[in-house]
């Protein structure tokens, strides 16, 4: 660096120039680089209504209920009704372990008891990962490892403080429905 004084103020003879705030020393060109990290650090860590996942889906952090949207996947071209005196159908009774669940199309379908159906948002409460395993009664997100209750929707370990949120269910002949 050329702008750096070796010389102290008593050694600098009055024909030199003296430069008196020079703006590049190392301090300052320190400075200006922990700032632009601090930067990019808290933007990353910011808040916003929306964004991507780690599996490229959008999500928002305030999502709306679940079962406000008919589910999908699955292998129903229909419309998702059953036709009879409930609403969407979800899944199969038959599909549904018992002390488990499943995940299919926007909610994961418990049954925590036998004849008990449970349907949560498949969304995580806390990152907006999508859940990706049932097992051992717990509802897992591969993202940052929350686990919820298969019974209540309620986390049971990791980041999460929110339950995921439930839709009503009802059985209709084989199927489970939203109520």
């Amino acid at each position: 660096m050329t702008d750096v004084q070796t010389k102290t103020d008593a050694e600098i003879s009055p024909e030199e120039p003296r430069r008196s705030g020079a703006a590049s020393t190392r301090r300052v060109v320190l400075l200006g680089a922990g700032a632009a990290g601090a930067t990019a650090v808290l933007a990353a860590c910011g808040t916003s209504s929306t964004s991507t996942n780690s599996n490229g889906s959008d999500f928002s952090d305030n999502p709306g209920p679940a079962g406000s949207a008919a589910p999908g996947g699955g292998n129903d071209s229909g419309s998702g009704s059953n036709g009879g005196s409930g609403g969407a159908t979800l899944a199969a009774v038959g599909d549904v372990p018992e002390g488990g669940g499943i995940i299919q199309g926007d909610y994961v379908i418990t049954q925590p008891t036998a004849g008990q159906f449970k349907a949560f948002s498949k969304v995580c409460t806390h990152a907006g990962c999508d859940v990706n395993k049932i097992d051992g009664g717990q509802i897992a997100c591969p993202c940052h490892n929350s686990k919820f209750s298969i019974d209540t929707g309620e986390p049971t370990s990791g980041p999460a403080t929110k339950a995921l949120p439930e839709t009503k269910v009802k059985v209709d002949g084989d199927n489970i429905v939203a109520a």
